[in-house]
């Protein structure tokens, strides 16, 4: 049970994506909660602007539900050990790059969305960016821990 207790919320997550790739989250109907709050916040933008910027954050959510997923997937894949590993983190962009690609296939059979090798590419962004970002945040550690050591190590006057 111990793999359960590392890989559950990449699992719960994926639920989440599949559920926003279902007719509840159609184009049309997020645009009747969006633009409303749109228009509120920028009463004078025209209607064409407020459904572009509708479709710019619908792109960013797709972004961001895979940075998400990608990031749950590292911490399955690395069980709770402190080291990173390259291979990890391709596999873990490799795994984000399949359930998008299953996920706009799955979206082609629902009615009102559309299957888009765009959004597959934007998914698969989000988890390189995120494996990116956990990167950098675990080389900064390395880095802050090494100067630790340095001071640590000096004699003291």
């Amino acid at each position: 049970m111990r793999w359960l207790k590392v890989w559950w919320p990449a699992l719960a997550w994926a639920v989440v994506i599949s559920a926003f790739s279902t007719g509840l989250f159609t184009s049309e109907n997020t645009s009747r909660v969006i633009i409303p709050i749109l228009h509120w916040l920028l009463p004078h933008a025209s209607t064409s602007t407020l459904f572009r910027l509708h479709h710019i954050i619908r792109k960013c959510a797709h972004f961001t539900e895979y940075f998400i997923l990608s990031l749950l997937i590292l911490r399955g894949i690395r069980a709770g050990r402190r080291d990173a590993r390259l291979g990890w983190a391709l596999a873990a962009i490799a795994i984000v790059a399949g359930y998008a690609a299953l996920d706009e296939f799955h979206q082609s059979f629902v009615p009102g969305r559309t299957a888009a090798v765009t959004d597959v590419l934007i998914d698969t962004t989000g988890g390189i960016a995120a494996q990116l970002v956990a990167g950098l945040v675990m080389l900064w550690g390395h880095v802050r821990h090494k100067q630790s050591e340095q001071e640590s190590a000096k004699p003291r006057a």
